[in-house]
């Protein structure tokens, strides 16, 4: 046996490759440092996917249903539990064997020479966690925050998603362009990278530990399996009962298909009696070594054609995401230097986004249908802050701003700009946190916060302007009494 034949990478490894870049189609995200924010992102891809990955084109769908379930007492979630509803009866667990990049992640460091723990009693006890933590921190945590505080807080995201902390936030602060977010960092990051660690190490000595015993997202597909339409199947005339594939499966399962059972289809090479395939309803995707009990003299042959004609499309369908996520998309962001109106500020510096820089001049219609025009405030020092009602950092510090100007009012103007995509009533927000300051929500294209340099995925972020208009503060992160009273004193 060659070498290649001895370590080239199954068809599962390559659909688990082929899936990541899929998800993570915007390369350019990497090497600008910033998130994608195209319409394609209010789609949910089938696996494990952070949504603040700087390649990722999609939604995750575990973040998706938490601020779904906070946001439950104004609007019901019907998007995320259909299309949830629609992956777990289409593939079941499959996704987690097949499509989810963090499952790669998680066979990869496990191919670290190091002893291994074998499955017993106690990890398959340990394989029920997952469904404490979906019932504590994806359903419980963010329903409590959103009836009862009126904040979106997705517990899992928050608190333990080694896939945040990873593609998320690591994936961001990588960027040398990113170093301001350095500054957001508190203890609470400090903990969840912690727990990555842990998580990472984890997988190197037992097979799949985060999957098995953590992921909510495997337990809420587990609970669909049996009904999947993709599934590894027993054909039962062939089976002898000699459980062969439940003890080479490195899962706990009790028996194939079953809620822990990642149809990942290693079991079919352990089974001596060819009882096993996936399949596809009544189509067999993989066969074993003999074929079905139910094949034709030409099914081999169409497999194999079948299977060829489906790498061929898959491959059409990557090069077109990649074309289109880094290069043909209209919702990319475009230089600033095209959105510039006439530079009508006192000043004489270039605009732009960068701290000395004019801000370039804007018109928004605020809440109350009246116009707020930037450079009608020339000889004040203005604030632009960025926020969203689903953004808990954002609304603590809104009293900040609201005390801030009833204090300055001769010499400060705040404005609060929401992100373009609002999950409920604004004015009505607003009015029962008693906040009157002026406030307008962004165009579906992004364009204040594009003119700010702002990102509507990392929130709060805010923009302080001296009274000739130059940007004294562009910057992404929570404010403070202390910290505005500080700038208003550099702005004067």
């Amino acid at each position: 046996m060659s070498w290649w034949e001895a370590h080239r990478p199954s068809k599962r490894k390559l659909i688990q490759l082929y899936s990541a870049l899929l998800y993570n189609a915007h390369l350019r995200g990497f090497i600008d440092g910033e998130i994608y924010q195209g319409k394609a992102k209010a789609v949910c891809v089938p696996g494990f996917n952070c949504y603040s990955c700087p390649g990722a084109v999609g939604a995750c769908p575990l973040g998706s249903i938490q601020n779904a379930l906070a946001c439950s007492g104004h609007r019901a979630g019907w998007y995320v539990l259909g299309i949830i509803m629609i992956f777990g009866l289409s593939l079941g667990r499959t996704i987690c064997g097949w499509l989810c990049p963090l499952g790669l992640v998680q066979e990869l460091l496990h191919k670290i020479p190091t002893p291994k723990i074998k499955k017993s009693r106690v990890t398959r006890a340990l394989s029920y966690l997952k469904y404490v933590i979906l019932a504590v921190f994806v359903v419980a945590v963010p329903m409590w925050y959103g009836v009862r505080h009126d904040l979106a807080v997705p517990g899992f995201c928050k608190y333990i998603c080694p896939a945040g902390t990873f593609e998320g936030a690591i994936g961001l602060l990588s960027n040398p362009k990113n170093t301001s977010y350095f500054a957001m960092l508190r203890i609470l990051f400090t903990r969840k990278f912690v727990i990555m660690i842990i998580i990472g190490t984890a997988c190197i000595f037992c097979y799949r530990s985060f999957c098995r015993f953590i992921c909510p997202l495997g337990a809420i597909y587990g609970l669909f399996n049996k009904l999947a339409l993709i599934s590894v199947k027993v054909d039962e005339n062939r089976c002898n009962g000699c459980g062969a594939c439940v003890r080479s499966c490195k899962m706990d399962v009790r028996h194939v298909g079953d809620h822990e059972c990642i149809n990942c289809a290693k079991c079919m090479g352990a089974c001596n009696q060819n009882a096993l395939s996936l399949r596809c309803g009544n189509h067999t995707l993989i066969a074993p070594a003999c074929g079905c009990a139910d094949d034709r003299e030409d099914s081999a042959a169409k497999r194999a054609k079948n299977g060829k004609i489906g790498w061929g499309v898959a491959l059409a369908v990557l090069c077109f995401a990649l074309l289109w996520f880094n290069v043909l998309d209209p919702d990319l962001p475009k230089s600033q230097a095209a959105d510039t109106p006439g530079n009508t500020y006192a000043s004489s510096a270039p605009i732009g986004t960068a701290i000395g820089n004019q801000l370039a001049d804007f018109t928004a219609e605020k809440l109350d249908g009246t116009q707020f025009h930037l450079a009608d405030h020339r000889g004040k020092v203005v604030i632009l802050n960025m926020w969203a009602t689903y953004c808990g950092p954002c609304v603590q510090e809104l009293p900040e701003f609201e005390s801030f100007q009833k204090a300055h009012a001769d010499d400060v103007d705040v404005f609060i700009i929401h992100a373009s995509d609002p999950l409920e009533d604004v004015p009505e927000f607003l009015a029962k946190k008693g906040i009157s300051l002026p406030c307008a929500i962004d165009s579906d294209d992004d364009r204040i916060y594009t003119l700010c340099g702002a990102n509507p995925s990392i929130l709060p972020h805010t923009v302080v302007l001296n009274r000739s208009g130059e940007i004294i503060y562009n910057q992404t992160g929570s404010m403070t009494g202390a910290l505005l009273d500080e700038l208003f004193e550099k702005a004067k």
